[in-house]
């Protein structure tokens, strides 16, 4: 019975770890760390700009985190959020003036900025036929210099 009980909770346990390690991260990007991740070579970086006092930014519950659970697994794309009230410099230099404000990034340049709908296959469809353009547009720019 003993030997029963432990099987069962040794397997809720990693049940547990499973569930909690498989929620896809959105990346909190900050003044340190904005600049080195958005310029990652091959990789594209979908960003949310919110302050959290913005109703527009509340009444998007949850949609960044499921679109990061949607994006899981797809090569060279993350998904990214700044906070503007506490990365003020960030959100200046990226020239951001409106909230919520979602911007794409390839290779450290801003490739466009997605005003569609708000949801989330309208935003994954959006993530990767934009990066699909900015890949194959930096592979031609790193052909004509070879």
């Amino acid at each position: 019975m003993r030997s029963h009980l432990t099987n069962i909770l040794i397997i809720v346990v990693i049940s547990l770890i499973f569930i909690s390690n498989s929620k896809a991260e959105v990346l909190e990007l900050t003044p340190e760390t904005f600049t080195d991740k958005v310029n990652e070579k091959d990789t594209a970086w979908f960003v949310k700009f919110c302050v959290p006092w913005c109703k527009h930014c509340k009444s998007l519950g949850t949609l960044w985190e499921d679109l990061g659970k949607e994006m899981e697994g797809a090569d060279e794309i993350e998904i990214g959020q700044v906070d503007c009230g506490t990365a003020k410099t960030v959100c200046s230099k990226v020239d951001i003036h409106s909230y919520p404000t979602f911007k794409l990034f390839y290779n450290g340049e801003e490739v466009i900025r997605y005003q569609g709908p708000r949801d989330v296959e309208a935003l994954k469809t959006f993530v990767l036929e934009e990066t699909e353009k900015a890949a194959a547009k930096a592979h031609l720019e790193e052909d004509k210099e070879l």
